[in-house]
Order: structure tokens, then C-alpha cells, then sequence
């Protein structure tokens, strides 16, 4: 039975390096990234992060049924970063105006983000490694101006609330500095 750690935190809090520096030891680790490169700047973000971690770690790309790569993994230790991006991947994968989107349409597409969530907490639990995932903080900061990114921040401050219920260890990131919520 796998457990769950949760590492929250703002932009450039230093939630990825202190998840990395937990296992940066471990050599038999899946890191799950879910990021896209879309632009120059997310090329960059990428390859920046992919010089910090151990390079004996094993690397899957993707952000859609993670529940699968969890559960067939062998790794001891899993590192899913981020779940901010995988959230807002499903979201535009979607293809909604989401100036018009409906109340309705928000619940649904909340409903299919929470069960890929719901299907990871379980691989997790289930599973044979340990899992850490990193999410970003939205509840802290000011409620956004747009649309979009409020429907953002409601549906990550439900899945980072989801997920942090069902981890053994939750983590908050400030500075670079760690503090144990749970």
C-alpha cells in the first residue's frame, strides 16, 4: 500500500526542490511530468527542471489517466509534478469559451477533473510506491480578475483540498522554507 505526501506552494516557493531533495537519493523513482511545452518560456521552465533532478530517475509525460502509470508502476517512489498543470491541461483540452462556459458545463468538466484526482488518490493507496505530489497554492492570493481564472482556482482549491485529505503528509512551501500541515 502506497502513501500519499502532499507538497503545496506558491510560484517559486520552492515546493519542486524540496519535493526532489526528499528522494534525491532514491534511484528507483517515477517522475511524472505534466507539463506542455507550448511556448519558448514552458521549454524553458521544462529543461530547467529537468536539470535538477537525479538523472537515474525514469521520467512519463503525460497528465491524462495517471491512475494507470501508478497502479503498473514498480518505482519505490513516484514524483507527480504538478498537479496545477494537469488541471489546467484537462481544462483547455476541453475547448470551452470560458468567457461563455455555463454553470452547468463548469460543474461537469469540475466533475471529470475530480475523478481523474479520485482515481489517482486511489492508484496511490493501492499502489506499490510511495507517491509525493506537488500542487500550487491558490487559496492565499487574491480572487482573480478573469473568469478563466477563477474557475481555475475553485476547481485546484477542490482537488488540492481532495488531495490533501487522503495524504499522510501534507507540506506547505514558503521561501524555500517547509512547513508540515499534516
Amino acid at each position: 500500500m502506497g502513501k500519499l505526501t502532499l507538497i503545496t506552494g506558491g510560484s517559486r516557493s520552492g515546493k519542486s526542490k524540496f519535493a526532489e531533495n526528499m528522494i534525491t537519493n532514491q534511484t528507483s523513482v517515477l517522475y511524472i511530468a505534466t507539463a506542455l511545452a507550448t511556448d519558448d518560456d514552458m521549454k524553458k521552465r521544462i529543461e530547467i527542471h529537468k536539470l535538477h533532478r537525479n538523472h537515474s530517475w525514469h521520467t512519463y509525460e503525460g497528465y491524462n489517466n495517471l491512475a494507470k502509470v501508478i497502479k503498473k508502476s514498480k518505482y519505490k517512489y513516484i514524483l507527480l509534478e504538478c498537479i496545477g498543470t494537469l488541471v489546467t491541461n484537462i481544462m483547455f483540452d476541453s475547448k470551452k469559451n470560458f468567457d461563455r462556459i455555463t454553470s452547468d458545463e463548469v460543474k461537469e468538466l469540475e466533475y471529470k477533473i475530480l475523478s481523474e484526482i479520485k482515481d489517482i488518490v486511489s492508484a496511490v493507496k493501492h499502489g506499490f510506491g510511495d507517491v509525493i505530489i506537488i500542487t500550487n497554492e491558490v487559496g492565499m492570493s487574491l480572487v482573480p480578475e478573469y473568469r478563466l481564472g477563477r474557475i481555475f482556482s475553485d476547481i485546484l482549491g477542490r482537488v488540492n483540498q481532495l488531495i490533501a485529505d487522503n495524504s499522510e503528509k501534507v507540506y506547505v512551501v514558503f521561501c524555500g522554507i517547509p512547513l508540515r500541515l499534516k
